[in-house]
């Protein structure tokens, strides 16, 4: 489906909406695979995406119909290898910016890739990269979102929320599709000029638990720390016990305050 309302040069300006399926992203990677030539910025939209994933091959559920479950194709072939992070750094910006639109505040991207209101998720990113020797091939960008979803599984009521619960009022899924698909242009675009200091500053700025202490586990341990940065490679930086110690993706986890 051809979509000319959105307000972009090329993010959205393919817009293809499935009734089903099981993975937007997995839907986008066969429609790479089959080599015809596919616009940068297609977006596969799913109204029931019955087997989405998240990072490290955890399962995202989604209420059908109810939610923005998404995937944009992307071709970073300007961007570095060893800063492939920025990317993710610019689609949590973006995300955040969009929902910005909706709530005035409170709105988070805990590491390395959730969105957070409130200690509570309303969404995720997933990104799957297709690297060529030394160069990016291209990228594809899941993004799941709870927007109208007023009920939650009984153990994640505690963990997740959706704009509807904040908000009170149900939110046209395409309106708020065309303004994650602007900010995401937007943030792709400044990610182009490589402007990575100002992409990382925001980033920082709106990243949960950031400069605060909170309780952290890895291996069974529990202890304290303060984060105060991530590397370029995407890496989280947590000062504990006097000195600053790096941990790569699922090295360490956050417990809830």
């Amino acid at each position: 489906m051809q979509n000319n309302t959105f307000s972009t040069l090329f993010v959205g300006q393919n817009l293809i909406r499935l009734s089903a399926v099981d993975s937007t992203n997995n839907f986008l990677k066969m429609m790479v695979s089959n080599s015809e030539p596919l616009p940068e910025g297609t977006v596969i939209m799913a109204d029931n995406q019955f087997a989405g994933r998240g990072q490290q091959e955890n399962a995202w559920y989604s209420e059908p119909g109810l939610n923005l479950t998404f995937s944009i194709f992307l071709k970073p072939a300007f961007l570095p290898i060893n800063k492939q992070f920025m990317l993710n750094i610019a689609v949590s910006n973006a995300i955040n910016k969009a929902l910005g639109h909706f709530v005035r505040d409170g709105v988070k991207v805990k590491w390395p890739n959730d969105i957070y209101y409130k200690g509570r998720k309303i969404g995720g990113v997933l990104i799957e990269n297709s690297i060529s020797g030394t160069a990016f091939k291209s990228s594809i960008v899941g993004i799941g979102l709870n927007v109208n979803q007023q009920k939650f599984d009984v153990e994640k009521t505690n963990v997740a929320t959706s704009l509807y619960e904040i908000l009170q009022h149900d939110v046209n899924l395409i309106e708020l599709l065309a303004e994650v698909c602007g900010c995401i242009e937007s943030e792709y675009l400044k990610l182009k000029t490589g402007n990575y200091n100002s992409l990382m500053k925001y980033y920082l700025e709106n990243l949960y638990k950031f400069n605060k202490l909170g309780l952290y586990r890895q291996n069974g341990e529990v202890f304290e720390a303060t984060l105060t940065g991530i590397t370029e490679a995407g890496q989280l930086i947590l000062f504990t016990s006097g000195k600053e110690r790096i941990y790569n993706f699922k090295e360490v986890e956050f417990l809830k305050d």
